[in-house]
């Protein structure tokens, strides 16, 4: 099996999909059932990638290739490395509870619903384990493609000019020796789809009502994995084949001012939500910017950082977009000035929203902590006026959540609505008590996660800080390790 468990990952989902077109729709419960049950084996399956995997190597691990498409160069090629491992271990625990926590709050077209949701986590995992760019691009299907298609074939095409054949095979694609002018035209074509997938400002503006929109669970999905579509792209393609852009003075400068605006502005527009969910979406504007400082910061802390609190977001937001789905559920009203005094009624509900709230503020011991700290080192270490400005985020972070806690939590219960509202039951607290545990156990001991993060971070570092000659003359080994 470990010779393709990447393709049993990536493809259990899809099984799943397949199965249940041959359930009626009539059969509701029978639906819901094996949707849980292909989401449960999706994640099963993908334990062993993140057992076995071995955090001493470079290089990628568990790869698989085939030809595809021989005459144009095009392969099936998947690989991980231990950026790529955590975001696939990210998707497969979130695909799993999200769609573990739709039981009871998918109503109507059940079967269409958890179809494409299985569809989606097919597309999401291809995603974070392609190696060869027209396979990323395939999987990649959603936000500005054919922009992001033209930097792709401009690669491919300089690929068969300089080498004399043509490949897709992105660690090929990074022995290109590019003048910096056609590097920056095609980290321009990058940067509009990550950019707006991410999404960093001033490309935001699709979010708050994407989320407002959604269910609970595709809120849940969509901060937790699907944004990070775009924080990945920018790691595993920009920067490592486009080195002498990503490292340009002037891409960093306004890349770090747009991340540090986002910041900013995330924060204190969720200061003025009266919206709970919308509230929850603007911090994921506030708390990715963190994200993509990191990774422009260009040093080791940044990026680590980076992907961590990538981690972390996806734990912290998908429990408060979690939480806010218990008590819609209940009362079906997100506007905040309706409750008061929860703790009273729900007690346990407030003690989850409680954790979910300090995790997303960065307490210590706590997950969130851990990425932000290493970011603002990195940013320190970058340039000290970031790391001055991103601070203020923190604090303005801790504002609206606390706020938020306050106004809905605390006090007396003033409305009569609100007063016979019951508490979690077990499903709910099934889907937050492992969220909960793994929250604690990164601010606790982060150490596993650095540790499989130091070599493939440590590469991409060398590689934007090498000069253009050497960075042309340094060999790629993609297939250092396999297993």
């Amino acid at each position: 099996m470990n010779n393709n468990l990447l393709s049993v990952i990536l493809f259990t989902p899809l099984a799943g999909l397949l199965v249940l077109m041959f359930i009626p729709s009539r059969q509701k419960t029978l639906v819901r059932l094996w949707a849980n049950i292909s989401a449960a084996a999706g994640l099963l399956v993908s334990i062993p990638m993140i057992v076995q995997f071995n955090r001493n190597a470079e290089g990628y691990q568990f790869m698989e290739r085939m030809d595809w498409i021989p005459s144009l160069g095009v392969q099936y090629l998947v690989g991980v490395d231990g950026i790529s491992a955590l975001m696939v271990m990210l998707t497969t625990i979130m695909g799993f509870l999200a769609i573990f926590s739709s039981w009871d709050s998918v109503k109507e077209r059940e079967k269409e619903y958890y179809a494409m949701f299985l569809l989606q986590q097919t597309g999401m995992i291809g995603v974070f384990i392609s190696l060869d760019f027209l396979l990323f691009y395939i999987f990649w299907e959603m936000v500005l493609v054919p922009m992001m298609l033209l930097g792709i074939l401009t690669l491919y095409f300089q690929h068969a000019s300089q080498f004399g054949r043509y490949t897709f095979e992105i660690t090929e694609l990074m022995k290109l020796n590019l003048p910096l002018g056609l590097q920056q035209w095609v980290f321009s074509s990058f940067f509009l789809g990550f950019a707006i997938k991410v999404p960093m400002f001033p490309f935001h503006t699709w979010l708050p009502d994407a989320h407002t929109e959604a269910p609970t669970a595709g809120s849940v999905i969509l901060a937790a994995v699907l944004l990070k579509m775009g924080t990945y792209g920018f790691i595993r393609f920009s920067l490592p084949l486009l080195p002498s852009a990503s490292a340009d003075k002037t891409i960093v400068t306004v890349l770090a001012t747009l991340s540090i605006i986002g910041i900013l502005y995330g924060a204190l527009v969720s200061l003025m939500q009266q919206d709970w969910k919308k509230l929850v979406a603007y911090s994921s504007v506030s708390h990715l910017g963190f994200c993509t400082l990191g990774i422009f910061a260009l040093n080791q802390a940044g990026i680590t950082g980076s992907v961590i609190q990538q981690i972390n977001h996806g734990i912290s937001t998908g429990m408060l977009f979690l939480v806010v789905g218990v008590i819609y559920e209940r009362r079906h009203t997100r506007e905040i000035k309706e409750y008061g005094g929860l703790a009273h009624v729900m007690p346990n509900y407030a003690i989850v929203f409680a954790i979910a709230m300090l995790s997303s503020a960065g307490l210590p011991l706590l997950n969130g902590f851990v990425g932000e700290f290493t970011i603002l080192q990195g940013a320190f270490d970058a340039n000290k006026t970031w790391a001055a400005f991103s601070v203020l985020g923190v604090i303005f972070g801790a504002a609206y959540l606390l706020w938020l806690y306050q106004r809905t939590m605390l006090g007396e219960v003033t409305n009569e609505k609100n007063k016979g509202l019951p508490d979690l039951n077990w499903r709910e607290w099934t889907v937050f008590v492992p969220l909960i545990l793994w929250a604690v156990s990164i601010g606790v001991y982060p150490k596993p996660y650095f540790d499989i993060l130091e070599k493939p971070v440590a590469q991409i570092v060398r590689r934007v800080h090498q000069t253009p000659s050497a960075v042309a003359a340094v060999p790629v080994n993609a297939e250092a390790v396999t297993r």
